[in-house]
């Protein structure tokens, strides 16, 4: 998608696919085990998805996997402030993934570029947080909450109300002051939906993106591909995730949030020299 994505200090061009790292400072992460629960770890994981072309690190401190409880916010800010501090001082894009306003104020005072809430701004406060700084904001969609959000989900039309819930909270935090190039929309894959529901928006992905605002898609390894392929491990549903990666690009996604940085850079990569020829990143 043409345009920028304005996030701080950070103005991010679209004339390319973005790719958003994933490092989870969580003990209990469905998709990478805890492996980077100590901040060490974290780190060197966000070093080297830096190093093979990310162009922002997602930092989240709560797990938000089906059926998953909610976090304590002091004990989420400990876990995630000290890799946002030292990420944001070697001048790297951070984004803070969280649904808590106590949480991200944090995170956007120690140098955060990004909030990303699953939660959609639907708290006031993450709102009025929002107004207050420049940070760029993820409005992501998810039917309830992690805890019971895969309880039989429901949707007459998963795309048209996707859509909807989207465009209006865009509406809200424009209402309340925010700069319409900050804001970018997720569509919340897996986050209560089926794996047809999920099917269904990265087909019709391209009806989120005429909404106007760039759209992140955050496929990597999650369970729906596991039942589409059979791969039960999640760490190993990378071909999957790549090609759920590479349709939602062709469909507009201007931002991918994924694990395995090096190998989806390659990808996208590859399907832009495909398509335009060859050329610098």
């Amino acid at each position: 998608m043409p345009g920028v994505w304005r996030c701080g200090a950070h103005l991010l061009s679209l004339d390319r696919t973005l790719v958003m790292g994933i490092v989870n400072i969580t003990p209990d992460s469905f998709s990478d085990g805890g492996v980077n629960f100590d901040p060490r770890s974290a780190l060197l994981s966000a070093g080297a998805m830096v190093a093979a072309g990310a162009d922002l690190v997602d930092v989240g401190g709560e797990s938000t996997r089906p059926g998953s409880g909610e976090v304590p916010a002091a004990e989420e800010l400990a876990r995630v402030l000290p890799v946002v501090r030292d990420l944001a001082a070697r001048g790297v894009a951070v984004s803070v993934d969280t649904r808590h306003a106590t949480v991200a104020a944090g995170c956007v005072k120690a140098g955060a570029t990004v909030i990303n809430d699953v939660s959609g701004f639907s708290d006031p406060a993450m709102r009025a947080l929002a107004a207050s700084c420049d940070a760029g904001l993820v409005v992501m969609h998810m039917r309830g909450e992690p805890r019971t959000m895969q309880d039989e989900p429901h949707y007459d039309d998963v795309v048209a109300e996707v859509a909807a819930l989207l465009l209006a909270q865009a509406e809200l935090l424009v209402a309340a002051g925010v700069d319409r190039e900050r804001i970018a929309l997720d569509p919340g894959i897996g986050f209560g939906k089926t794996t047809a529901h999920n099917l269904e928006l990265l087909r019709r992905l391209d009806e989120i993106v005429a909404l106007g605002y760039p759209v992140l898609v955050g496929a990597s390894r999650k369970r729906f591909l596991g039942e589409i392929t059979g791969v039960a491990e999640p760490r190993e549903r990378l071909a999957g995730s790549i090609a759920a990666a590479l349709a939602a690009v062709e469909r507009g996604a201007g931002i991918v949030r994924v694990h395995d940085v090096a190998e989806t850079v390659q990808a996208l990569a590859t399907a832009r020299a495909v398509r335009d020829g060859m050329g610098e990143r």
